[in-house]
């Protein structure tokens, strides 16, 4: 339609960091989404599932000034997109686990590691199966995987410390380590993290049509004993 592409940016909320009270003062990734969802506008909607919404606004505040508008199409693609199964949780923060896995620095590594490990025994009933996709990307790292068996061999978890510590840490985790990893292009693999979450919660079936249910995400917290992260 003749100047509709000219006038989408008074219509539009440019994209930037943090939260925004409304969209006069610019907007984040999910709070975009929100508005276009037609929710009150906030950058946790229930629109959402809660992990990719998380995963979403790290993506959207670590990205570059510069590169931030171009997650602006993927926005439609979180809509409805929503599911309380534990194994969209767990999908999504593989998924970014086994990614950020090989370009991260050592220290976070060992941290994905373990991720991955325990990602796979959630999805796995714990009865110790594992994807050919995690075998791989643990074998990039060696050392880091040696460390993570030995580490969450013994370590129990629980599904509600899963979903509400574990996750949300791995995603963050992944998101931060590719943001600031020595890597020529972190906005695009940014974006590709997002992508890559984006279909493994389309492929676990969590289309809604309505909104979703609403479940707090605690932050992520400063990488220190990782066991925290998975029980309580």
């Amino acid at each position: 339609m003749p100047g509709y592409e000219a006038d989408l940016p008074e219509l539009v909320p440019v994209l930037s960091r943090g939260k925004h009270r409304n969209p006069r003062r610019g907007a984040c990734f999910m709070e975009l989404a929100s508005y276009l969802a037609g929710e009150r506008w906030s950058d946790h909607p229930a629109c959402t599932h809660p992990l990719l919404a998380a995963l979403a606004r790290d993506v959207n505040d670590l990205t570059s000034d510069a590169a931030r508008g171009q997650l602006a199409g993927l926005i439609p693609s979180v809509i409805g997109l929503t599911g309380d199964d534990l194994r969209i949780d767990a999908r999504i923060a593989l998924v970014c686990a086994r990614m950020a896995l090989p370009v991260v620095a050592a220290s976070r590594q060992q941290v994905l590691a373990v991720s991955v490990l325990v990602c796979e025994r959630v999805l796995g009933g714990l009865d110790g199966r594992m994807t050919e996709q995690s075998r791989a990307a643990l074998a990039s790292v060696p050392h880091a995987e040696q460390w993570a068996r030995g580490f969450s061999r013994d370590v129990p978890i629980t599904p509600k410390a899963f979903r509400q510590r574990a996750a949300p840490f791995t995603v963050h985790t992944a998101a931060e380590g590719i943001a600031q990893a020595c890597i020529p292009h972190p906005d695009e693999m940014l974006r590709d993290l997002l992508v890559a979450a984006i279909g493994e919660c389309a492929a676990s079936g969590a289309r809604h049509a309505g909104p979703g249910a609403r479940r707090g995400t605690a932050t992520a917290a400063a990488a220190g004993p990782v066991s925290a992260q998975l029980t309580g």
